[in-house]
Order: C-alpha cells, then sequence, then structure tokens
C-alpha cells in the first residue's frame, strides 16, 4: 500500500446534484420500493428495533474507530478531499471496523455516515481508497443510507425477528429493496469515478473486489484489461439457459455482480455522460435539481428497463432456438439406421 496520498489534481465540481450521476434504474427502484405496501411500516419496526438513529450511530461509537486528524490521518485527508471536490457542506464522520471481510457502507438517517472495514484499507492502494470513499460519499449525498440501512438489515436478519409482519408479507419487500440496493451501486460506483476520475483505478477497485487479497502472492498478479475481458464474456453470454442463471443468482445479492459494475462504468463513460459532468455540464443542487421533471427520470429508467427486458427476451428465444434445433438434430440421429 502507498504511503502517500497521489497529488495529482482532480477536478472540482461546486453544486453537483446527485441526479446529474444517479443511474436511471436507482431512481425509478427507489420508487418502485416506497410504493410497495409495508415498506413505510417495516422502516419503522426495524428502525425502533434498532434504537433508531442513535442506536445504529452507537453501534459504531461503541465498536469502531472514528477517523480524524490522529485517527487515520492518511484516510482521514483523503476523506476531506473527497467532500471537496463534490463540494459537499458536510464531512460525514467516518469509521473504521475490524473485520476481515473487504466491505464499507454509509448508514444512518438524519445524520449519515460512513463505514470502512479494515480489510479494505490493507488491500486498496489510496487511489482505489479515494474511488471508494467517492463511492460511499455518493451513498451519502443522494440520500441512499436509510434504505440501504434497511435493506443490509434484511439480508442479515431471519425474518422471524419481525413477526408482527408475516413472511409473505416481508418477501416481496425484502425483494423491492434489494433491486434497489442493487441498481443504487451502479450510481455510487459513479461517484466513485467522478471521485478519482480514473476509470482505469475505479474498475481496478472491482477487480480486487472480486478476487483480491493481501501478501506477496497477488503482487503484481491482477490485470485490468484481462478483468475487462472477463466482464465482456460473463456480459455477452447467453449460451443455453445462462441468462436464467444470471439472473436467479442475482436476486438475493445487495450488489451486482462485481464484473457487471466494472463493465457498467466503461458503458456511462462511453455514453459521454462523464465527460459531460467532467466539463460542468452537470445539475446543481437546488432550485434546478428540485425542478428538474421527474418524468424525465421515468423516462430515463423505463428506457433503460425496456432495454434490459429487451435483451433477456431476445437470448430467451435465441436459447429456445438452440435447444430445438438439437432435439430437431437428435430426432434425426436416432432415425438412422
Amino acid at each position: 500500500m502507498s504511503t502517500s496520498v497521489a497529488p495529482r489534481p482532480r477536478q472540482r465540481f461546486p453544486e453537483i446534484a446527485a441526479v446529474s450521476w444517479e443511474h436511471p434504474a436507482d431512481r425509478a427502484a427507489l420508487q418502485t420500493l416506497r410504493s410497495v405496501p409495508g415498506v413505510d411500516e417495516l422502516i419503522r419496526k426495524v428502525l425502533a428495533m434498532l434504537g433508531g438513529e442513535r442506536g445504529i450511530r452507537l453501534l459504531f461509537q461503541g465498536n469502531a474507530v472514528r477517523i480524524g486528524p490522529t485517527q487515520f490521518p492518511k484516510l482521514c485527508h483523503l476523506h476531506n478531499e473527497v467532500c471537496t471536490t463534490f463540494d459537499w457542506p458536510t464531512v460525514p464522520e467516518l469509521y473504521v471496523t475490524q473485520t476481515p471481510i473487504f466491505n464499507a457502507g454509509a448508514y444512518g438517517i438524519d445524520t449519515p455516515f460512513i463505514v470502512v472495514h479494515s480489510a479494505a484499507i490493507e488491500l486498496l492502494d489510496d487511489d482505489e481508497l479515494r474511488v471508494l470513499l467517492s463511492h460511499e460519499l455518493g451513498h451519502v449525498i443522494s440520500g441512499h443510507a436509510l434504505y440501504r440501512t434497511i435493506a443490509a438489515i434484511l439480508a442479515l436478519v431471519s425474518l422471524g425477528v419481525l413477526p408482527v409482519l408475516g413472511e409473505l408479507v416481508v418477501l416481496p419487500i425484502r425483494l423491492a429493496f434489494l433491486e434497489w440496493s442493487r441498481k443504487s451501486e451502479l450510481s455510487a460506483d459513479r461517484a466513485g469515478l467522478l471521485g478519482s476520475q480514473d476509470v482505469v483505478t475505479a474498475q481496478r477497485l472491482d477487480m480486487k473486489m472480486a478476487g483480491g487479497g493481501r501478501g506477496a502472492g497477488f503482487a503484481g498478479q491482477l490485470n485490468v484489461e484481462a478483468f475487462m475481458q472477463q466482464a465482456h464474456e460473463y456480459a455477452s453470454s447467453s449460451e443455453g439457459l445462462d441468462v436464467v442463471y444470471k439472473l436467479l443468482s442475482t436476486l438475493a445479492l445487495t450488489h451486482p455482480m462485481h464484473t457487471v459494475r466494472a463493465a457498467e462504468l466503461q458503458r456511462w463513460v462511453a455514453s459521454g455522460e462523464y465527460d459531460r459532468i467532467l466539463r460542468g455540464e452537470y445539475v446543481r443542487r437546488g432550485a434546478e435539481a428540485d425542478e428538474r421533471p421527474l418524468r424525465d427520470d421515468m423516462a430515463a429508467a423505463g428506457s433503460y428497463y425496456a432495454g434490459e427486458a429487451r435483451e433477456l427476451a431476445g437470448h430467451l428465444a435465441d436459447a429456445a432456438r438452440r435447444a430445438a434445433d438439437r432435439a430437431r438434430e437428435a430426432f434425426r440421429n436416432a432415425q438412422k439406421p
């Protein structure tokens, strides 16, 4: 791990609004989540179980290290730098918690805070940590922290701890939370890129989350270009029931597959939206963001999901045709003397 903060200057984004980088499917999934019957009741019960905002914060105040000028000073410097890049007026509290499992998260209700696992600090260099911190600040700026807190709990706890809400009632809410959670990660990944302004570093973070490790056995053993080729192969795989398998293997996850995230980031860059933000062509916080028509977001989200549906239908149709061809060929072979 490097020992100093990279000096390369980065573009600042005065008064940038989260809508400038948010993935349309994130906003659509969140609107859908809020409309699911029982969501408000579930949130109230879970928050009451945890003791509300104070209870959530106390979990980390009591068993993690809050960073500052004398606690993880390098991480503190990076965190402040990231908040400056996004022109965010409040620097969220940042905690480091001891765990060998790589992760980070934004939690809380009215005053969100960020938690970084010690494994992430061991595994990442300074530039990659900047991506990670920008990713989590993106969650904060987008207002994701409350819903991500609930999604994380639903992914971990047994439905039995919420006996008032039956399993059949909670299950669709859980699935809606998880669908939104996966899409919110695509938004935060874009914030991670904006904070670092280095797409290779952002994709390297995805690669390390997928298969990185500590120690001499990992030094110089990972290659971003090869990882992106793997991402392309995964995205384009449609042999047999591959598409169905990919869908089913994703339903219970809070995060998209790492190769999917890297590929989505590449597509965003290729779309030109990233470069437009770097040029200063983005939505500002305040009236400009507030007055932005909701129908624009819903139209963009509808286009995204329609494209996904067409792709899924196309893959399934191709798989069905190939299966039928193989069946006909097998039947012809069986008829031969």
